[in-house]
């Protein structure tokens, strides 16, 4: 069983950011597409304000300028903001959605649209849920990270080898001990040694070599997310 926040009164106002990363275009041209037609993302009971979160990166199709966006929401970051949000107008609810993999600086169609039609459902829900709609529990599957692997170097650090091709565009699949991770410039094959079946993410990312990350590894969790119950209406003061 996960515990979430629940909103005690309905959203009046929803950011819809894109772009974190400048160079993830999908992001970066809807958020642009959004500024120039706003009204797509409007619902009856809400207003929706689209942001482009990164305009500098996005400027220099970049994945950041100066440090990473995405690795800046820690609890010491965001606290005094969010305290202060909260004072003003009630509660902050964040929610990231992310689709991929996609190349870097390269707009796909493909992506662009799925991305598009969810932040749409998102907002569906957010007026479902305004509206006075209850949601049942579910049961959903997750991945959690358990550490990260690099690549096999040479003395002066630079790669000995690069990712399988039996690894290679398996995210999210399961990793058994012993199967081949790494095909070595020499030839031979870096097998797996964990004690257990991971599943790795974020295999050979570009944006991860500066990290010194050839792939994360994660473990799979089953939780059942609980019910939404519906809004309770204000009762009206009695004139």
């Amino acid at each position: 069983m996960c515990s979430l926040p629940v909103p005690r009164a309905p959203l009046s106002r929803v950011a819809v950011t894109g772009g974190t990363h400048g160079n993830e275009m999908t992001g970066v041209y809807l958020a642009r597409h959004w500024l120039r037609a706003p009204a797509e993302l409007q619902r009856p009971s809400f207003s929706a304000i689209p942001v482009l979160a990164n305009p500098k990166a996005a400027a220099a199709c970049r994945r950041y300028v100066g440090r990473d966006l995405n690795r800046t929401f820690t609890s010491t970051f965001l606290t005094p903001q969010v305290s202060f949000t909260s004072a003003a107008t009630g509660c902050v609810y964040l929610s990231c959605l992310e689709l991929g993999p996609q190349p870097q600086g390269v707009l796909r169609a493909d992506v662009f649209s799925r991305m598009r039609a969810l932040v749409a459902r998102v907002l569906d829900f957010i007026e479902l849920f305004n509206q006075g709609t209850a949601f049942p529990a579910f049961e959903m599957e997750a991945y959690r990270n358990v550490g990260a692997v690099d690549f096999p170097r040479t003395e002066d650090g630079d790669l000995a080898g690069t990712v399988h091709p039996q690894l290679q565009d398996r995210d999210f699949e399961p990793l058994w001990p012993g199967a081949p991770i790494f095909q070595m410039f020499s030839g031979e094959d870096l097998l797996f040694e964990g004690a257990s079946t991971v599943y790795p993410v974020f295999i050979n990312e570009a944006a991860y070599y500066e990290k010194g990350t050839a792939f994360l590894l994660t473990e799979k969790l089953t939780f059942t997310v609980p019910a939404l119950p519906a809004l309770t209406p204000v009762p009206t003061p009695a004139s």
